[in-house]
């Protein structure tokens, strides 16, 4: 079984630890972090919003750990140069590809957002195979059939944001609901999706969850 820590997820910040040596999103302060810094081997980032890319707690990691690999797509290369993360120690990954960390192996997956973002499948030779996705506005054209673990984006459900939104309309208010819809997955896209890819034993987690 794959082990996982949750550090948090939401519009307030993303961090997740996986087997104690992979963080995955970096958008919450370092004192979230203290307790793991020492052991994370990688970071992997996936799009430049503050609360999966927080650029001083990245800054803070780099001159921490000065020697900590940190993997992302082509555009964050620029913002983490910019946060003090020595070129040398930055994997450019492309979609698609398998990366092999010795940890595990990496695949990154384009994930359709309001800005560049990308999704990522582990596999490890151990403990299985895991996929984490969030801030996406569906997951066509991802295929990760009988993974061991999912972390799947279920930001909202559609029938409730429908009704927020009639509701700040009729009330003559701004309804950032309408982004959420447009840019995050819905609870219902995730189920679907799930049911296509999970096998018996498979384990799944929503994440990115709304929070009023």
């Amino acid at each position: 079984m794959i082990r996982y820590n949750i550090i948090s997820t939401g519009s307030k910040g993303n961090a997740t630890v996986i087997e104690e040596k992979i963080l995955i999103d970096c958008g919450v302060p370092f004192k979230a972090l203290k307790s793991v810094c020492d052991e994370l081997k990688l970071v992997l980032l996936t799009h430049i919003h503050s609360d999966h890319f927080n650029r001083t707690t990245i800054k803070r990691l780099a001159q921490e750990r000065p020697t900590l690999r940190f993997a992302c797509c082509r555009w964050l290369v620029p913002p983490l140069i910019n946060c003090g993360v020595e070129r040398r120690n930055i994997d450019v990954l492309d979609f698609d590809v398998m990366y092999g960390y010795g940890i595990c192996n990496i695949i990154p997956f384009y994930l359709p957002h309001n800005v560049p973002n990308c999704g990522y499948k582990l596999h490890f030779a151990d403990v299985g195979k895991m996929v984490y996705a969030t801030d996406c506005s569906n997951l066509n054209g991802v295929f990760a059939k009988g993974y061991d673990l999912y972390m799947i984006e279920a930001n909202h459900i559609e029938a409730e944001i429908e009704q927020k939104i009639k509701q700040k309309r009729v009330d003559g208010l701004y309804a950032y609901e309408v982004q959420a819809r447009r840019n995050h997955l819905s609870k219902e896209q995730a189920d679907d999706w799930l049911y296509k890819n999970m096998g018996p034993n498979s384990i799944y987690i929503y994440m990115h969850c709304h929070q009023d």
